[in-house]
């Protein structure tokens, strides 16, 4: 995810972009004082490049104050790694300059791969390590002794500048992540019941559409806020398990939700009930003010309603294939307790998903006993990660050949551009117009830095003139920042303006250098923007093709697998790999929307096969159920694996086969139970057949 994404997210509102909310104002006027601040320490440690210090301030600055310590962490991290990175390189390949921009540029490979593998801000980390090492090896060319020196001056003004971020961050009217997680989770659970609501209610499908996008990204968000609010307090760790578990919770009732309104149109004396507590319930959440101040009302309620669902219910004796007629004595059965089982998963969920909320709110007196959880597990798009470093390294190496051929001395900052944005826009969802954003913002820095650093700051010297010119300049661009709909623009303006403006305590008129040095970074963008348009480009379908087949796999792995997976572990990477489908398919238009429900009903296929792997160790069922489970499972995982689009599907017609076939040996509750799993693993691929079938990849 994104920090542009993951910013919108985490702090703005649902309606009203446009106009600068309390919020905004604090978090501009906050960053633009640190970056005062560490503007001012630099002149007076006498740094040599002291608009880093202040450039600092604004790459890091985020809303949430975990956020800020993570970015400056990962850039410290990045920052050092580079400069060691560049020590080592220069002191080995120093004397020749092509093998030196040859080594920088397939370590700026290494490093945009390490970075397309990772997530925010790790990621960040790594592919600031690789062009850090270029920024200041680069300028060490032919004089190699002069790098340590760069790399210390380098280091000490981003550690100024991350210093004087993090702690205005924290002290200065903090936003701390551990409220925005209960804030972004309160706000979440209010929107699955609109969702559930409007899925009851046959609802606008365009609008189920969107809340179904948020919610899914809403998950990764807590995901990614979990590990913020425990760099503002350690003691938030043992709230962090919480975290974990209402992830995948979310995404339960999510699915269970999206079965519900796809499987509506039955109608029985078991399922009318049910469905309409349900409907009433989510409908007075969602209306509610203040509904989630206290959780312990809803809760019982929703525990109420789960165990009428677990309850067997007093069942048709002669129901046919649609619950309506009298054809086959047991799939009336199956049908109801189907989607008695469905109904129960949702309430149980969103239930498990509020006991969640309740658990962040409470403090922690004591370390928790509870046994650790697994790391969060992450897809990983090994094809696509070779491809921005291939793609990154090349686009470097090229226009440093041609900047050593020419010997054009204002080419350097051409290539120290071609590496910043080939590695660091690489893995968005769309890189090139993720460096359009950066080359507008940059080219509109462009005059006011000229006005400013070449026509005013000479005439009228001294940091008090600085703070008049600067601060009318950068607090709205700051404001932009905090806007989700410009934060790339107001964010590229905001830190190229500075580094136009080249802060120095003593500022002259000299356009010269100043036009040739603007005119290197704006050609390095734009050569950049070529890069990602004509080397390897991506198609989104491709990469959309490509996770859903390892969805499909993580599917057959879990009917294969000897050992049976933890449930929150598939949870995780499940909701990992829909959260990386979402930026991919909004490019496909409305080809992606079958993709992103197939994904969903993925998770509800998923669930279901870890509840038959249960059925088959229990001592109660049958050996031939569960032998005939075991067929199932390994003919589900053929198909998954095997099976092209447009081909006939044999699981669904066993599924319902076998669920029939159950019904009618036996009444017992967990027999009942299994059919509706086969029933609804049916369900779900009749939905989305094409999801469930082997692609072009």
């Amino acid at each position: 995810m994104t920090w542009t994404r993951l910013k919108e997210l985490a702090e703005t509102p649902l309606s009203g972009l446009t106009q600068p909310t309390r919020s905004d104002w604090i978090f501009a006027l906050r960053t633009v004082s640190a970056g005062l601040i560490a503007l001012l320490a630099a002149y007076a440690l006498k740094l040599d490049h002291p608009q880093w210090a202040m450039m600092t301030v604004f790459i890091v600055a985020q809303p949430v104050a975990g956020m800020v310590l993570a970015k400056g962490f990962y850039r410290l991290l990045g920052t050092l790694a580079g400069g060691l990175a560049a020590i080592g390189i220069t002191s080995l390949f120093g004397a020749n300059p092509w093998l030196l921009v040859t080594v920088l540029a397939l370590w700026i490979g290494v490093c945009t791969l390490v970075s397309s593998l990772l997530r925010n801000p790790e990621a960040y980390g790594a592919a600031l390590a690789g062009y850090t090492a270029m920024i200041i090896g680069l300028p060490a060319l032919g004089q190699p002794h002069v790098v340590v020196d760069l790399a210390i001056a380098r280091c000490a003004e981003i550690v100024l500048g991350i210093v004087c971020a993090g702690v205005t961050s924290r002290l200065i009217l903090p936003k701390l992540a551990a409220d925005a997680i209960i804030s972004r989770l309160k706000r979440s659970i209010l929107d699955l019941a609109e969702y559930a609501s409007g899925a009851f209610s046959d609802g606008d499908p365009a609008s189920l559409a969107a809340l179904q996008r948020k919610l899914i990204a809403d998950a990764q968000t807590l995901a990614e806020m979990r590990t913020y609010a425990r760099l503002e307090a350690p003691s938030f760790a043992t709230r962090a398990h919480p975290v974990r578990r209402t992830i995948g919770q979310l995404l339960w009732a999510l699915s269970a939700a999206r079965a519900l309104h796809s499987h509506r149109r039955p109608k029985n004396a078991a399922l009318i009930p049910m469905r309409s507590e349900l409907k009433a319930f989510v409908g007075e959440l969602a209306a509610t003010p203040g509904a989630l101040d206290d959780t312990a009302p809803w809760v019982a309620r929703l525990e109420a309603i789960a165990g009428k669902a677990r309850e067997m219910p007093e069942l048709p004796k002669d129901t046919g294939p649609n619950d309506d007629g009298p054809n086959d004595k047991g799939e009336g059965k199956v049908g109801t307790i189907t989607r008695l089982t469905i109904a129960g998963d949702f309430a149980e969920a969103l239930k498990q998903v509020m006991r969640g909320l309740e658990a962040l709110r409470s403090p922690v007196s004591r370390k928790s006993n509870e046994r650790g959880q697994p790391a969060l597990v992450v897809h990983r798009d090994y094809r696509a990660a070779w491809r921005n470093a291939a793609r990154a390294a090349l686009a470097t190496l090229l226009v440093a050949i041609f900047w050593l051929t020419t010997k054009w001395s204002e080419a350097a900052g051409t290539v120290i551009l071609v590496a910043v944005v080939s590695s660091l826009f690489a893995s968005r969802p769309d890189p090139v117009q993720s460096a359009w954003g950066f080359f507008t913002g940059t080219l509109i820095a462009l005059p006011f830095a000229f006005l400013v650093g070449q026509v005013a700051l000479p005439a009228l010297p001294g940091f008090g003139w600085f703070t008049l010119f600067v601060v009318p300049i950068l607090v709205p661009a700051a404001l932009g920042m905090a806007n989700p709909r410009h934060v790339g623009v107001a964010t590229a303006f905001a830190i190229n303006f500075l580094a136009f403006l080249s802060p120095h305590q003593q500022m002259i008129y000299d356009p010269g250098p100043f036009f040739a040095g603007s005119a290197s970074i704006l050609v390095g963008i734009l050569i950049a923007i070529g890069v990602f348009i004509v080397v390897l480009p991506a198609d989104p379908w491709v990469t959309v093709e490509r996770i859903s087949q390892a969805m499909r796999e993580d599917l057959a792995r879990l009917c294969l697998h000897e050992r049976i997976p933890r449930r929150s572990a598939f949870e995780s990477l499940a909701y990992d790999r829909i959260n990386q489908l979402m930026p991919q398919v909004q490019q496909t238009g409305r080809k992606g929307d079958p993709i992103l429900g197939g994904s969903i009903a993925a998770v509800t296929v998923g669930l279901e096969v870890l509840r038959l792997r249960q059925a088959q160790l229990n001592s109660a069922v049958p050996h031939e159920t569960v032998e005939s489970i075991g067929n199932f499972l390994r003919g589900l995982a053929r198909e998954l694996l095997f099976r092209r689009p447009g081909e006939r599907t044999a699981t669904v017609a066993v599924a319902r086969q076998y669920a029939a076939s159950i019904a009618q040996r036996s009444d017992r509750f967990e027999m009942l139970q299994i059919a509706a799993s086969l029933r609804i693993i049916a369900a779900a691929m009749e939905d989305y057949p094409d999801f469930f079938a082997k692609g072009r990849t």
